[in-house]
């Protein structure tokens, strides 16, 4: 999902200024608007959420899921998580990301399927530059609503009101990954 709401005021970014004793205009950076892209890796949905930060104010960018199918070959399924990233990536230009770490699971299976996602990820930033920061389970529920044992609808209703959203974002990986981006500000950004 994209922002398209055309009511929504920009948020400050160059303005230009003139110097009273010459006369020159400059321009001059106000608080340089920061775009984060959060990512929650799976490698049968990874999602991704797309969000700028400046002067105080969250604005959502997009949001969605990146889905591959069980019947694909495992090697094609990565592919696609790595070729459709970079083409989000290419879209809309993040400065930093976010992703939260990975936790032991009870079922290996998918924690390996997990693990190789974020091993996808994680090279497809550093292939475009894009500085990672990591952050525990806890850490992002803490960020995003002010506890640490807040459930996943709790998150998800943070999120809302924090993005100035109408509703919660589904699916609950974009909802995840947009939550990754917040945390991303409020630990690297204020």
């Amino acid at each position: 999902m994209k922002n398209e709401d055309n009511a929504f005021s920009p948020l400050p970014g160059n303005q230009i200024l003139q110097d009273f004793n010459s006369g020159e205009k400059k321009s001059v950076s106000a608080k340089k608007i920061k775009r984060v892209i959060g990512i929650d890796p799976g490698l049968a949905n990874t999602g991704f959420g797309v969000v700028d930060f400046c002067n105080g104010r969250y604005r959502m960018i997009s949001y969605g899921c990146i889905t591959t199918k069980a019947e694909q070959p495992h090697g094609e399924r990565l592919l696609t998580i790595y070729s459709r990233l970079c083409a989000i990536i290419d879209e809309f230009q993040p400065d930093e990301a976010g992703m939260e770490t990975l936790y032991f699971a009870r079922n290996v299976t998918s924690a390996l399927g997990v693990a190789e996602a974020r091993g996808v990820v994680t090279l497809c930033l550093a292939q475009h530059n894009i500085a990672l920061g990591e952050y525990q389970p806890n850490q992002i529920k803490q960020a995003v609503t002010g506890t640490a044992s807040a459930d996943k609808e709790l998150v998800e209703r943070y999120v809302k009101l924090l993005l100035g959203l109408k509703t919660e974002p589904k699916p609950d990986h974009a909802a995840d990954a947009l939550a990754g981006a917040i945390t991303h500000i409020h630990y690297k950004l204020l």
